[in-house]
């Protein structure tokens, strides 16, 4: 029995010493094709050049989606390091957006909430930004794209509120880029029947992508961890995908589990069965 065990052991380390070699040798490969097209001369932002360079992107989001140009470039700023964060580098990821189980594309590893967290890659800045538009037609964010399309300080505090960062000070830190940059100068208000078509667009395909969020906010290739009657969350878990997974309610759910508020904690033990 000490033997086996030995034996399993010793296999478990060796994939995860496998596991972690693949994940080094794929960022390189990337590391490697990016090198290969800037030549290795990557832009040295700086904050108003880097505002130069995405605004039209950033009002182009807002237009078709009613994200505050603002909102876009603060996080944009603030996730990317200005531009000079390897996955802005690399991977042209410049909102730290990870791989969940329905992206099809490359992904670039690195630590985060977990050792080698899986971050998605994409051919250009443009398809990040794109990418992050889509990313928040999920049903925890819908309450905001009722917001007006100028409204920076809503859209900073519902972000933090429906769980995009861990940082209790996330609003703070995008109103304060916001403002010490002017940012809001991208913004544009909408009339009222203009306001009316964007959210029916945008509500729209939110509740298209509702019945495959449980599969899409998951991690890549990570399978649900039970222990006994209890689910252990996991990065991208939200109490609405958690509940709708095991065929409860979210209220049913925070019952079992005597909660009073949305919060929840990557390993942190729910009850799902009543």
């Amino acid at each position: 029995m000490k033997k086996l065990l030995c034996g399993l052991l010793g296999l478990a380390f060796l994939a995860s010493c496998s596991s972690k070699k693949n994940f080094h040798q794929q960022n390189r490969q990337i590391e490697k094709s990016a090198n290969k097209q800037t030549s290795g001369n990557y832009t040295n932002y700086t904050v108003a050049s880097y505002i130069e360079r995405f605004k039209t992107i950033a009002v182009k989001e807002m237009n078709q989606y009613g994200i505050p140009a603002s909102i876009t470039l603060a996080q944009a700023i603030l996730e990317s390091g200005t531009g000079k964060s390897d996955l802005a580098k690399y991977a042209n990821n410049h909102f730290g957006i990870k791989c969940t189980s329905d992206w099809k594309g490359k992904g670039y590893y690195k630590d985060d909430d977990q050792k080698d967290d899986c971050f998605r890659v994409y051919k250009n800045p443009e398809e990040s930004f794109r990418d992050h538009s889509e990313f928040l037609k999920r049903k925890r964010y819908a309450f905001l794209f009722e917001l007006d399309k100028n409204d920076y300080k809503g859209w900073a505090v519902g972000l933090k509120q429906a769980g995009y960062a861990t940082n209790p000070r996330y609003p703070e830190l995008l109103i304060s880029l916001i403002e010490r940059y002017g940012l809001d100068r991208y913004d544009r208000p909408e009339g009222k029947y203009e306001k009316i078509q964007r959210e029916d667009k945008v509500l729209a395909d939110i509740n298209k992508n509702i019945p495959n969020e449980a599969k899409k906010d998951r991690p890549k290739d990570v399978a649900p961890i039970i222990a006994g009657d209890n689910y252990i969350v996991q990065q991208g878990d939200t109490l609405y995908n958690i509940s709708k997974r095991f065929g409860l309610t979210v209220d049913e759910l925070k019952a079992l589990n005597d909660m009073t508020g949305n919060t929840i904690k990557i390993g942190q033990a729910l009850k799902v069965k009543k």
